[in-house]
């Protein structure tokens, strides 16, 4: 006959953070993972916005890291991108209907600098709806 035996005294297991390959989706220990920032205009986070600019991308070698990195080497760093981002940001966070004002001072943006980066997003949205069947 077979006994249970109990779970007294025994710890759950704790499980080990994991990361994802940015490039071959690998997903390896975390302590093991190669880490950095690399410039990219399209990158606003929610929190840390002293990263604005900068993604972090995550690697499971140095080879791997290296080939990403200059991956976004290549692409060319939008200002009017950036700002953007930041203006989504705000309006997506709080009130949907901000003055110039307002969106200043959340954004860290100066007047033509919103202006500019309404007129880049406006402009792709325009390229999107030309090449959407």
């Amino acid at each position: 006959m077979w006994k249970r035996k109990g779970r007294k005294g025994r710890r759950a297991a704790k499980p080990i953070p994991v990361e994802l390959c940015d490039l071959c989706a690998r997903v390896f220990p975390e302590d093991r993972s190669v880490r950095g920032y690399v410039p990219d205009s399209s990158a606003a986070r929610v929190a840390h916005e002293w990263c604005d600019g900068l993604r972090l991308i995550t690697a499971c070698c140095d080879e791997h890291f290296d080939v990403i990195k200059d991956g976004y080497a290549h692409r060319p760093f939008v200002e009017e991108e950036l700002w953007a981002a930041k203006l989504t940001r705000a309006l997506t966070s709080g009130p949907s209907e901000l003055s110039m004002d307002q969106l200043g001072c959340r954004t860290g943006l100066q007047e033509p600098q919103i202006r500019a980066a309404i007129a880049w997003h406006n402009e792709r949205m325009r390229e999107q709806q030309r090449t959407d069947p």
